[in-house]
């Protein structure tokens, strides 16, 4: 196969490339760094035209590519979001029109099980995704978005990509090949970039907490936030730490460009950063270019409790937003809305209690609003995201508390302890 030739013969514009989409079909999205730009515009602007109705876009963690073209205001109705993990972009639309919101269909799903969901259960007519360029055997690399995103384009019956130079070159089990693209676009425009701030007093007292819990040896997985990096920055001075993480993080490879992390102890892909997703600043991607000690799976193979739990000394880190005082957790609900969504939080903590020497960590602020509300509750304000059965450890500012094997009334003791000072005696009287 001339894949140069085939190359060239599928590439084409933007609004050439998404004329093949259809009115009352099926889209996944590439998530987060994975959005493609120029194919969203284009197919804002077929929508603006009205010359494409009813497209149900599926997808997670919305960017700004995505809220400037294709999930505007104006286009929902055309647009059907199918949002799996709701993020401000979503939040601002229905906070500037409440109406937005019955224009949104959010899917609750784990974040594992979003892979299949679009492989076997929805018939998934098209993907839009941003690669790196092809290799001399014709294959592109999901870079920076394996995720959902790589299972989406090896079954859509219509796959556009676009080509992006900025766009790592990782490794992975299956890269997209030539043969399966329908068609081609080049964008040579700078990838998103997140940055990652200095924590505040209670992150970095959260922080501290959660340190004295890793081990040398530790298997690391750590969530979205200024948290999880304060952590990094204080267990330096561990010994042969491993990653098998959903989202990979600048702090993280910090901590591998510092031999702090040698992946040499892991079961699972020994001797590689093993990731789903990633969000960083310019130097991480160039990091990701081509290290061979790097490399991206799917997200139905990352986050799969049995695979998680194969390594020993699983830690893993997540936020939520409310913990009960048995120990449940709502980490996707607030203000009588969808915040964001579970993710992936549950699949790390069933991983983790899986896992020889594992500990899962559930970290939060004591306070919200200001100090005026307590993020410890006699009852959660919504859904449970991860069950008081399965929690392991809490940590707010005020300490750290292992659940497992504790009563509701220990648990309650407990949490109460973690708790801001001044809702103490509240939460006492609701025992």
């Amino acid at each position: 196969m001339d894949v140069r030739s085939l190359y060239q013969a599928k590439l084409t514009t933007a609004d050439m490339a998404v004329q093949a989409l259809e009115s009352d079909s099926d889209l996944a999205m590439g998530m987060a760094v994975g959005e493609p730009p120029a194919l969203l515009a284009a197919i804002a602007r077929r929508a603006e035209a009205g010359t494409l109705r009813d497209l149900r876009v599926w997808y997670l963690l919305s960017q700004v590519h995505a809220g400037s073209t294709i999930l505007r205001r104006d286009l929902l109705g055309a647009i059907r979001p199918q949002c799996l993990f709701m993020s401000g972009i979503e939040r601002a639309l229905i906070k500037a029109d409440p109406a937005a919101e019955a224009l949104i269909d959010f899917v609750p799903c784990a974040f594992s099980g979003s892979a299949r969901l679009l492989r076997d259960e929805i018939e998934l007519d098209a993907c839009v995704l941003t690669v790196s360029p092809m290799d001399a055997d014709g294959y592109f690399s999901f870079g920076a978005a394996n995720d959902y995103t790589s299972v989406a384009a090896h079954c859509a019956r219509i796959v556009i990509v676009e080509v992006n130079p900025a766009m790592p070159r990782v490794a992975c089990p299956r890269p997209l090949h030539i043969s399966e693209v329908t068609a081609i676009v080049e964008n040579h425009v700078p990838l998103l970039c997140f940055g990652e701030a200095a924590g505040s007093p209670e992150d970095e007292a959260i922080a501290a907490s959660i340190a004295e819990l890793i081990d040398d040896g530790a298997c690391l997985q750590m969530g979205i936030g200024n948290l999880p990096a304060a952590v990094c920055r204080r267990i330096g001075n561990r010994r042969d730490l491993g990653i098998h993480t959903e989202l990979l993080t600048p702090a993280m490879a910090g901590l591998a460009q510092s031999g702090v992390v040698t992946n040499r102890l892991k079961t699972t892909q020994p001797g590689l950063t093993v990731y789903s997703f990633a969000m960083g600043d310019e130097p991480f991607y160039r990091w990701m270019d081509g290290n061979p000690e790097v490399y991206s799976m799917p997200v139905d193979v990352v986050n799969a409790p049995a695979v998680i739990a194969l390594n020993d000394k699983v830690v893993s880190v997540n936020a939520t937003i409310q913990v009960d005082l048995q120990g449940a957790c709502n980490s996707e609900f607030m203000g009588g809305r969808q915040f964001s969504a579970a993710g992936g939080q549950l699949d790390f903590v069933r991983g983790a209690y899986g896992s020889k020497g594992g500990v899962s960590v559930i970290a939060c602020r004591s306070t919200a609003l200001g100090g005026t509300v307590s993020r410890i509750v006699p009852k959660l304000d919504g859904p449970v995201t991860t069950p008081r059965n399965d929690v392991h450890w809490i940590v707010t500012e005020h300490g750290a508390a292992n659940l497992r094997g504790k009563s509701l009334r220990e648990r309650a003791e407990l949490l109460i302890g973690l708790a801001d000072p001044k809702f103490r005696d509240e939460l006492a009287k609701a025992l």
